[in-house]
């Protein structure tokens, strides 16, 4: 099983129930943070839901900037905490301020191509796999394949 920083779990699924899922993804991968959504609405399925492993609870309707707000906030608290600011050598990345540099100079990285190079200085020397980047710097709209040139 692939290690998310955050899962977004729909309590009300139809072949296996979202309790199930979150309780075997708990137990398998306790260090991924747990968004359940339910149409549930008491405060005792608020109180279930978190017994089972969930981190966040967000009863439906909601909306949608709520959602991503707080699946950002449990995506700062998922995993291991890494440096403020990531060195590779003289070049030095600073996420929260968006600069990268090297050897003290300004790189005037573009969005992509900055999160592209935080993605491999925080993998610090280990793979990181296509899908991992398309993941985590294009949208999910992105087609992967290569185009064909003519």
């Amino acid at each position: 099983m692939h290690p998310y920083d955050v899962v977004v779990l729909d309590r009300d699924l139809p072949e296996v129930h979202g309790d199930e899922v979150c309780r075997i993804l708990h137990g398998e991968q306790p260090e991924t943070k747990i968004m359940m959504l339910t149409a549930a609405r008491s405060t005792s399925d608020l109180v279930d839901g978190l017994a089972l492993g969930a981190d966040d609870y967000l009863p439906k309707p909601f909306r949608f900037a709520e959602l991503v707000a707080r699946v950002h906030a449990l995506a700062r608290r998922a995993g291991a905490s890494r440096p403020t600011v990531l060195r590779a050598g003289d070049v030095e990345l600073d996420p929260a301020r968006r600069v990268a540099t090297r050897a003290g100079r300004d790189l005037g990285l573009t969005r992509k191509e900055f999160g592209v190079l935080e993605a491999l200085m925080a993998a610090d020397g280990a793979v990181v796999s296509l899908e991992e980047l398309l993941a985590r710097v294009w949208d999910a709209n992105v087609d992967p394949s290569p185009t064909p040139r003519a």
